[in-house]
């Protein structure tokens, strides 16, 4: 650890609660911010009984659905919110972030209407305030229940993403640091469409030979449109890229591989839990037709959410497409 500060965790859900539960265990004084009353006075009485049930909190975390009151003199604040409400919680902030006090975006996505990334929309919105992101193959519980984890923070100035590494790096959960920050954003938000199509072919009974290859062509799809964005192609093969694809893609504790596995089965997706692949997968569609980009599983999943399409009707699409070589 090196040194004390204030965190602000912006965003009371699973996420949130479990990256404030780490900050504390980096000996920093967290405050949490939150919009529902009732998760506010169950934060503050050490549980999170909706998003973590059976899992008490560690002491020291100050919930308040006071937004101002939680970022008065706060050394940096984690944004949580849900990627598509991402540009609301940021308009929210001038005048209650003091300037130079950094951002650091922990939703996965890309915004719905307007096809811009989360730090695209932070810095517009906040131009005085620099703009991290913190992803990798981790899952709330997991990270809450203080299991082994490993992820990246990224920001354009990589030596502040090194300082924000070294901040909230624990003996449990390790921070790298990367000065790519598109790479780090793209493959966070990518990863849940690939998500989704995992568990809709896992739901259909198609097989585990046809989830690996599924999996392995969505990197292939990832990389395509992370070099459409700029990315390093390092950054896709590390924690946020890979790495989350593997959790994500192979894990019944991802959101989005069950939302996409219900879909496989025929079932109710009413009351499913948030899965912002879904969200995600409709603009991630139109980049790639606009950019003119090869991205048939980013495609296909957009079809099967707009009822275009079976997840039948997809695989068959899918398969008859042209021969050509691995690597083109």
């Amino acid at each position: 650890m090196i040194g004390s500060f204030t965190v602000t965790v912006l965003g009371g859900g699973a996420w949130g609660t479990a990256l404030a539960m780490q900050a504390r265990r980096a000996g920093h004084s967290v405050r949490l911010w939150a919009r529902d009353g009732a998760a506010v006075e169950a934060l503050n009485r050490g549980e999170n009984p909706r998003y973590l049930p059976g899992i008490r909190l560690d002491p020291g975390i100050a919930a308040t659905t006071d937004m101002a009151a939680a970022l008065e003199g706060t050394d940096c604040v984690l944004a949580v919110t849900p990627a598509q409400v991402s540009r609301l919680t940021f308009q929210a902030m001038p005048g209650l972030v003091a300037k130079g006090i950094p951002l650091v975006l922990c939703a996965k996505g890309i915004e719905h209407d307007s096809g811009l990334l989360l730090s695209e929309i932070a810095e517009t919105l906040l131009p005085a305030n620099p703009v991290a992101a913190l992803s990798g193959p981790s899952f709330a519980a997991d990270v809450a229940k203080g299991l082994p984890t490993a992820v990246v923070i990224a920001a354009r100035d990589a030596a502040l993403a090194a300082r924000l590494a070294q901040r909230f790096s624990t003996e449990r959960f390790r921070c790298y640091s990367t000065g790519d920050l598109v790479g780090v954003e793209i493959g966070g938000a990518l990863k849940n469409v690939f998500a989704l199509a995992a568990g809709a072919v896992a739901g259909a009974g198609l097989g585990a030979s046809a989830q690996a290859a599924m999996v392995t062509r969505g990197f292939v799809e990832l990389r395509r449109m992370g070099q459409a964005f700029g990315a390093d192609p390092e950054t896709l093969m590390g924690l946020s890229g890979l790495g989350d694809l593997m959790l994500t893609c192979s894990s019944a504790q991802s959101r989005n591989f069950t939302y996409g596995e219900a879909i496989g089965q025929g079932r109710s997706l009413a009351g499913l839990p948030l899965a912002e692949g879904v969200a995600t997968a409709a603009i991630a569609a139109r980049i790639a037709r606009d950019r003119g980009i090869d991205a048939p599983i980013i495609a296909a999943v957009a079809a099967i959410l707009a009822g275009e399409m079976n997840i039948n009707e997809a695989v068959s699409a899918l398969m008859s497409r042209p021969l050509r070589s691995e690597t083109d």
